[in-house]
């Protein structure tokens, strides 16, 4: 696995890369939608006189997954422009500080170790016995995405991500779901929820810079619920811009709030690449 790869993987476990296809704009998504109610604001002054939009807004925000620690293993299928494979992902995660990966193959054998800070992306190679550096910025190139640790790390737990206070439209359509359009300084956002107890069932992100036309999908289902959490067990990610990339995780276990240790002992042996 190449180094860049790796990084790609790091920022949202895997992506695949096969050619763009071009993805449905947002506004003509939810211009075809069936609802039973629609609510629609054409500016932001508008929004903030709808009380409405505002507890929508924190209905949104306080299905957020708060947490101190994570930890989870993962089973992760890929199938990139170079090929396909699965690998299992043991994440350990620390809020706001330190995110720790053991990426290991089919067989167990551990091949790659990964810490990741706010500031930093560390990466040793047990089977080549090598280690990389990098700035937490260099997610940023590989994804063509404003990608940061906050970002990384909501993607891992399974919140939404981008999220706006910029609602322009909500809507909720015959199959009991909750339709939220926001519209970000880089993208808008389709947040679909569930209309009972607004889990997120659905992310569609769009950018607003046509020229770019970057896209991103998320799926989010098989929740498990427990500690006054909903937790999504199985998700899909797609991004595209010149390129598709897609992510299949299906989390096998997980915990919070649990102590966690971040094993990251560098060989003297091993060298710097």
């Amino acid at each position: 696995m190449k180094f860049s790869s790796l990084l790609i993987l790091i920022s949202a476990i895997v992506f695949s890369c096969r050619p763009a296809r071009k993805v449905q704009k947002i506004d003509t998504a939810i211009s075809k939608i069936d609802t039973t109610t629609s609510i629609v604001v054409n500016d932001k002054a508008a929004v903030d006189s709808f009380a409405g939009i505002r507890e929508v807004y924190g209905k949104v925000l306080a299905k957020r997954i708060e947490f101190k620690t994570f930890s989870a293993k993962v089973r992760v299928g890929y199938e990139g422009k170079d090929g396909g494979d699965e690998a299992t992902a043991f994440i350990r995660l620390e809020k706001d500080k330190a995110m720790w990966l053991s990426l290991r193959g089919a067989l167990g054998i551990e091949g790659f170790r990964v810490l990741v800070t706010k500031d930093s992306v560390k990466v040793m190679n047990l089977l080549k016995k090598q280690v990389q550096f990098r700035s937490i910025d260099y997610l940023k190139e590989i994804t063509q995405l404003p990608f940061d640790f906050s970002t990384l790390q909501d993607l891992v737990v399974g919140n939404p991500v981008y999220l706006d206070s910029n609602i322009i439209s909500y809507k909720a359509n015959a199959n009991n779901e909750l339709l939220i359009l926001m519209a970000g300084k880089l993208f808008k956002h389709l947040l679909t929820l569930d209309n009972q107890d607004f889990k997120v069932l659905h992310s569609k992100l769009d950018d607003v810079d046509a020229v770019r036309n970057r896209t991103c999908d998320i799926t989010f289902g098989s929740y498990a619920s427990g500690g006054g959490r909903q937790f999504s067990t199985r998700r899909k990610i797609s991004v595209a811009e010149k390129s598709k990339l897609d992510i299949d995780l299906e989390f096998k276990q997980y915990s919070f709030d649990e102590p966690l240790t971040f094993p990251f002992n560098i060989p003297k042996n091993y060298k710097v690449k």
